[in-house]
């Protein structure tokens, strides 16, 4: 029985080599946060280093992707990733969103959430490992974008609205 169970295993994990995945190495760069916002090459280089993987429209991917189930696990993140926060589509946003996006910017590097250490455990993404200076850099680069929003435009357009609860019913 256990003979069968170990085969049965080794089929499977064979069979979901075969898998395809869309990977996220390609998209438009027209809503680039560059195309709006200043971006040092300090900072640029952080966020290509720590963020850009799983924040952006081009993954580069580590070359245990392309070994199952860990290449669905890493897609599935930088699916994620992408969905709460895209620099490659960033300025296609409203402005009350980007300005949003900045502050979550502040708030998940200050806390300590990002990077996750799922993506840092074990070595596997060392230049995401964000030394207290680079943490420092990449939220006053944020604040400052926030700044310069707050300085350009009216406080009342970089407000989030708030969704009004559906009508009693």
């Amino acid at each position: 029985m256990a003979k069968k169970i170990t085969i049965g295993l080794v089929i499977l994990l064979i069979a979901i080599q075969l898998i395809p995945i869309d990977k996220n190495e390609s998209g438009p760069t027209e809503y680039d946060v560059t195309t709006a916002y200043q971006v040092p090459e300090q900072v640029s280089i952080i966020l290509q280093g720590a963020c850009n993987d799983c924040h952006s429209n081009t993954t580069k991917y580590p070359w245990y992707s392309n070994i199952q189930p860990v290449g669905l696990w890493l897609n599935h993140h930088v699916t994620e990733g992408k969905g709460h926060l895209n620099f490659s589509e960033f300025t296609s946003r409203p402005l009350a969103v980007q300005n949003h996006k900045f502050e979550e910017v502040v708030e998940t590097v200050e806390s300590g959430e990002m990077p996750l250490a799922s993506y840092t455990y074990l070595g596997l993404h060392p230049e995401a490992n964000l030394s207290e200076a680079e943490k420092a850099t990449l939220i006053s680069w944020a604040k400052d974008q926030m700044a310069m929003l707050a300085s350009n435009y009216p406080a009342d357009s970089l407000v989030m609205k708030r969704r009004s609860p559906p009508p009693a019913q």
